[in-house]
């Protein structure tokens, strides 16, 4: 990947600080990110949130829904918790380059944190109606998605969640859901700078908006705002959603998004990097790592 863009001086600011403290690069944490598509006249919008002006990683900058791999993620994939529609762990292990149960990981990550953050929840019915959770009626219907959730017993769950009083695991047995991996399409994978004193390690997922629900921002966010890629450009950003909305900007539709993340390499991480052109002008170059 070769791209640039202008750096912010306030990136400058702190990659300087970080070369003159000599401290070591913190260790990047596994994260995953969703990109959230819907429909438009003629086109299509992302959904794209401002963090809050007290978040301690990427202040008042707009992002995607997303964040770290929470361990009860990978604890409850490995012990078969967690009912499946699409492809299989072993699948996306190969898809990723990850182990399977590390891959799967990402996949349940991507899944709870969406619907943390934003109330949107990439999950299917897994049990017949008026049936219990765990009773021998299990079935798993292939096209029915959840529908609204937005009442207030699933904003409860959506909060504990939140509070890590709940795991996915948990959260979905109870509701007698499977996670629509299907739902998800890799897009790309991003390493945060050495200079950053938060680093992530994150698999970006593009998803089409499920009918019947509506995203909402009432946790880490301040504002949301359903925005045409090219739209988008001129708000306060890091490089990863900078560039993920460059690249959507030439799309024309969902269908085009998705068809193209089908086929783009996710295994090796792209690494934005600070260098200085000949004008002086201070640069963020993409490079991807081996």
């Amino acid at each position: 990947m070769e791209a640039s863009y202008p750096a912010p001086a306030w990136l400058v600011a702190r990659s300087r600080e970080f070369t003159a403290s000599g401290a070591t690069a913190a260790t990047p944490r596994r994260a995953a990110t969703v990109v959230l598509l819907r429909p438009a006249s003629g086109s299509f919008e992302v959904y794209a949130l401002r963090r809050a002006a007290t978040m301690a990683f990427a202040p008042s900058m707009y992002a995607f829904p997303g964040g770290s791999v929470d361990a009860r993620d990978a604890i409850a994939e490995a012990a078969g918790e967690v009912a499946w529609r699409g492809p299989a762990p072993s699948w996306w292990a190969a898809r990723l380059n990850l182990p399977e149960a590390e891959a799967a990981a990402v996949v349940c990550a991507a899944v709870r944190e969406v619907f943390e953050e934003c109330g949107v929840l990439l999950a299917s019915p897994r049990i017949l109606e008026g049936s219990r959770a765990g009773s021998a009626s299990l079935y798993e219907s292939p096209d029915r998605l959840v529908g609204d959730v937005s009442g207030p017993e699933w904003q409860a769950a959506r909060q504990a969640l939140v509070r890590r009083e709940l795991g996915l695991a948990e959260f979905l047995a109870a509701n007698g859901l499977a996670v629509r991996s299907d739902l998800l399409v890799p897009w790309d994978r991003w390493l945060t700078p050495e200079f950053e004193a938060y680093r992530f390690d994150a698999f970006f997922f593009v998803a089409r908006m499920p009918e019947g629900q509506e995203a909402r921002h009432d946790t880490e966010a301040d504002d949301a705002q359903w925005l045409r890629p090219a739209d988008a450009l001129g708000l306060p950003m890091l490089p990863p959603t900078r560039h993920t909305f460059t690249l959507l900007a030439q799309l024309p539709d969902i269908d085009a998004v998705l068809a193209l993340g089908a086929d783009r390499a996710v295994t090796a991480p792209v690494l934005p990097r600070l260098h200085t052109a000949a004008d002086g002008t201070h640069l963020v170059t993409l490079t991807t790592e081996p």
